[in-house]
């Protein structure tokens, strides 16, 4: 049955195993699949795109996947930075960046991305500290290196660093790099930086030549910062051009859907028009700036209620989970509870086997014992006194008989009948060994000796007292025994002294007090023999008082 539990457990922990491993594999594959959805709407600008990515982020929390965690909240920030929501965008980035190593290989990014966030919010000696970051971080390519140069290099210039500014751009290898777009971009600004720095004559056609590149390559992004460019360079030189560039950078701004340039294009459509467009000109200026800021709230609050959702369904999730976790803990604690119930019952059963089946082994010892002490050592005693004692007469015989009878029927039924004192039994002991050839003496056989003393060792101490009688009679040839008893509180003290031929040391135990030694060992007490006395034997025990 035990077996069978086991085997149980086992398949379901193999099972536990595989179930968990092939939902890890699966969670990582829904997770990225969500990222790749996710990246594919940030190109388009849609807001589903953050979503994607929260989606993922649920997946990914689910195997601690921490590098991708944070490459989806870098991306989750550039959602947000797209829709203005610039303070949302940071706290993301910070959340991505707890969970980010010194070598993680999307810091740069996290760096690149903060810096273009304090860019839009004109905090540009911040923006100079982050994109520093991520030129000392390891940088996955040459075009986001490049980007990221280029964008030091517009907060280098928007703080009146100009040389610095140019200096950057300048050390730009244009023939290394592949996208036209961008050479066209650096080309641009190092055109606009120089007329801020000197007020370079040549800019003006300089970058009107590429713009006409940057038309061609239908790169508007492009153009619109080119017509931003020229309506600043024409802005006191020529008005009316500047105007015309003016409202191309608001057409261009149109076609890319960016609120923002609108309003830049705006700004400088006001400065350079008549007096008289001024009022129409202020009024879409402040509805679109009213737009921008209303669209700038709506976003974050949807990102926040995204992310507010995604977090809730998230805790119930693992709400759910943990009761599922917490019922498989109880059953599987129930189960083992059952097994340990099972392997200690089925021990304590053949405990208790053994220690009956050694019970009655003991107890055959015992009576075997009893029956050698008793019986045989008390027809010995008979026999003894009858062989000594001239004047025991018949009638006395029969009564030790029949006293041996009754000890040998109580061993039969194990019932105790009336007893004696000890003290008076083990006067009687002794005294029975009493005749014309020896007698004996005891001393200090007093009940008190006796009191705290269990049955079962007086049953011992009696036994031992009688074999050495015995030994006595068969073999000291003594005249005088004297036993003497005392007991000193701890111990109880018992003495044999004979006058016989006494006993040399290595016959000791070949002189029947074998059972002797192993009795006083029973109960805890030794046994001393003194053989170097000058006549006889005398023998010292001692045991526990209680």
């Amino acid at each position: 049955m035990i077996r069978n539990l086991l085997f149980l457990l086992f398949s379901l922990y193999i099972f536990s195993s595989c179930q968990e491993n092939h939902d890890k594999n699966s969670n990582i594959i829904k997770g990225d699949r969500l990222y790749d959805e996710g990246f594919n709407l940030l190109e388009k600008n849609d807001i589903k795109a953050y979503l994607k990515f929260q989606e993922a982020i649920s997946y990914y929390n689910k195997e601690n996947d921490f590098s991708n965690i944070s490459k989806s909240l870098i991306l989750q920030a550039n959602a947000q930075q797209n829709k203005g929501d610039f303070l949302g965008a940071e706290s993301t980035l910070v959340e991505a960046l707890k969970l980010m190593k010194d070598d993680d290989e999307s810091l740069y990014s996290l760096y690149d991305t903060m810096a273009n966030l304090k860019l839009d919010q004109h905090q540009y000696s911040q923006a100079l500290e982050w994109y520093n970051k991520a030129l000392s971080s390891k940088i996955e390519s040459e075009k986001d290196r490049l980007s990221i140069l280029c964008n030091k290099s517009v907060a280098e210039y928007k703080l009146k660093r100009y040389k610095s500014a140019l200096e950057i751009l300048k050390n730009i290898d244009l023939s290394k790099i592949s996208s036209l777009n961008l050479i066209n971009r650096i080309k641009d600004n190092i055109e606009y930086i120089e007329w801020l720095d000197n007020n370079n004559t040549n800019a003006q056609t300089n970058i009107e030549k590429i713009l006409k590149l940057k038309l061609e390559n239908d790169d508007l992004w492009g153009a619109n910062s080119s017509y931003a460019h020229l309506a600043d360079i024409t802005k006191k030189s020529n008005p009316e051009k500047s105007l015309y560039y003016a409202k191309k950078m608001l057409e261009t701004a149109h076609i890319n859907k960016s609120p923002e340039d609108k309003l830049e294009a705006l700004e400088k459509i006001i400065y350079v028009d008549k007096p008289i467009n001024l009022n129409r000109h202020f009024k879409i200026y402040k509805k679109l700036s009213d737009s921008i800021q209303s669209s700038r709230n709506d976003y974050t609050s949807k990102f926040a209620f995204i992310k507010y959702e995604n977090t809730k369904v998230k805790a119930e999730k693992v709400e759910k989970e943990n009761q599922l976790l917490w019922l498989s803990l109880v059953l599987a604690l129930f189960v083992a509870i059952f097994i340990l119930v099972v392997i200690l019952y089925k021990k304590r059963q053949k405990r208790l086997q053994q220690e009956k089946e050694l019970e009655v082994k003991n107890t055959q010892l015992k009576m075997s014992k009893k029956v050698h002490d008793v019986v045989a050592n008390g027809i010995y005693q008979v026999m003894a006194k009858i062989e000594n004692q001239e004047d025991f007469d018949r009638n006395k015989a029969l009564d030790e008989l029949e006293f041996v009878y009754e000890k040998s029927r109580d061993l039969s039924y194990e019932k105790a009948g009336e007893e004696k004192e000890f003290s008076q039994e083990i006067s009687e002991l002794i005294a029975g060994f009493n005749n014309t050839t020896v007698k004996t003496f005891t001393a200090g056989n007093d009940p008190s000796v006796w009191e705290k003393v269990s049955p079962a060792v007086k049953e011992e101490v009696y036994q031992m007292v009688r074999e050495l009688m015995v030994n006595m009679k068969k073999h000291s040839q003594a005249s005088h025994v004297a036993v003497k008893f005392e007991n000193t509180g701890e111990t109880v003290e018992i003495q044999y002294k004979d006058n016989g031929v006494g006993i040399s040391g290595d016959l000791i135990y070949k002189n029947g007090l074998r059972n002797t030694a192993s009795r006083i060992e029973a109960i805890g007490g030794t046994i001393t023999f003194d053989t170097k006395i000058e006549k006889g034997l005398k023998v010292n025990l001692s045991f526990p008082s209680s």
